[in-house]
């Protein structure tokens, strides 16, 4: 599996990870995931912190988003990256999604619960404290598609939840386009042929020598007809 590799040293890589790549072995998905390929990249130099079924993966994205990933080669860079996610305070996570619908107001904090859904487990939800745990996304309208109804949204993280970016848009009534669990079901679903969701910027310091270090992954195609109608931040 070739992989799309936009930094690299010896401590960690960022990853241009595609849509529809799995990230780590699970049941249903044993080969062909960013694992097997980052495994055979590194020829085994990756943090053995996750285990033998994660090494070097400090954080994930869904297996249909797309964009910056960032690996651990050493177990120094993972304890500190690790920190970094959850602390936050030196950490940025932008993402540019398109909503069926436009979420209102244009500009906003969701601050959330979210934890599985009571009655599908596959789903995550927002549920009431003190269940699930804390999620906030502060959210902007970039660009809107009046023939569609549709955005384009820019979403930045807070906490890392399970499907935080989905739930969250869902929960403002704005789902994301091409979502195939809390999606609409209708024409703005599939022509995309993708969940838009991509992981467009990452910054956060190196682990090692502490210099900040920030990341741009390239916009997918799928994204240009609401790209083209706004300037990015």
């Amino acid at each position: 599996i070739p992989l799309d590799v936009m930094y690299e040293d010896d401590d960690l890589l960022v990853l241009n990870k595609a849509s529809g790549m799995v990230v780590h072995p699970a049941p249903g998905n044993p080969d062909g995931t960013l694992v097997n390929a980052l495994l055979h990249h590194c020829k085994g130099k990756l943090s053995g912190i996750g285990g033998v079924e994660r090494p070097g993966i400090v954080h994930r994205l869904d297996k249909d988003t797309s964009g910056c990933l960032v690996v651990a080669k050493s177990d120094p860079a993972h304890q500190s990256l690790v920190t970094q996610f959850s602390e936050r305070s030196t950490m940025e996570k932008l993402y540019l999604a398109v909503t069926d619908g436009v979420p209102k107001p244009g500009k906003d904090t969701v601050f959330t619960h979210i934890g599985r859904h009571p009655v599908n487990r596959q789903k995550m939800a927002v549920v009431n404290p003190p269940g699930g745990k804390t999620a906030i996304t502060d959210y902007e309208v970039l660009a809107t598609d009046a023939a569609t109804v549709t955005a384009l949204v820019l979403c930045h993280l807070h906490t890392g939840r399970t499907h935080q970016i989905r739930v969250h848009m869902h929960h403002k009534g704005a789902p994301l386009v091409g979502d195939p669990i809390y999606g609409k079901t209708n024409k703005n679903t599939t022509h995309a042929g993708r969940l838009m969701l991509h992981a467009w910027r990452l910054a956060f310091n190196h682990p090692i020598s502490g210099q900040p270090l920030r990341f741009e992954s390239p916009i997918p195609a799928e994204f240009e007809p609401w790209t083209s109608k706004a300037p990015l931040p």
